[in-house]
């Protein structure tokens, strides 16, 4: 079946494709995983667990992901700034997929 799909597609065109564009590079995944896990979580908490992420890479990862309807941004207008960022209904639905990957690497380690 998958095989068939691919064949009569362009690769740029399938599901996989199109999902691995909005969840690709190194820190997206442990992103969503991180929200996952804890719900709400501001930015500094972010980069605590991240740990090695830089601001900027930080903040074009979260904005990415804004654009890509997989996490809300809550801005609260007071001093200083507070935002926090959760998981959409859209995010939640590819937490699914994100546990399955844990579930394997667990499974699977080597």
């Amino acid at each position: 079946m998958i095989k068939n799909y691919i064949e009569n597609a362009n690769f740029e065109d399938t599901g996989f494709s199109y999902t691995m564009s909005i969840i690709s590079g190194k820190h997206k995944m442990v992103i969503l995983y991180c929200l996952m896990e804890f719900e709400v979580v501001r930015f500094n908490e972010l980069k605590r667990y991240l740990k090695t992420i830089s601001d900027k890479t930080l903040s074009s990862n979260l904005k990415e992901l804004e654009k890509d309807q997989l996490i809300v941004r809550n801005e609260y207008p007071q001093i200083p700034p507070k935002v926090e960022y959760s998981l959409s209904e859209r995010g939640r639905s590819l937490m699914k997929i994100l546990d399955q990957l844990c579930v394997w690497g667990e499974e699977n380690r080597i």
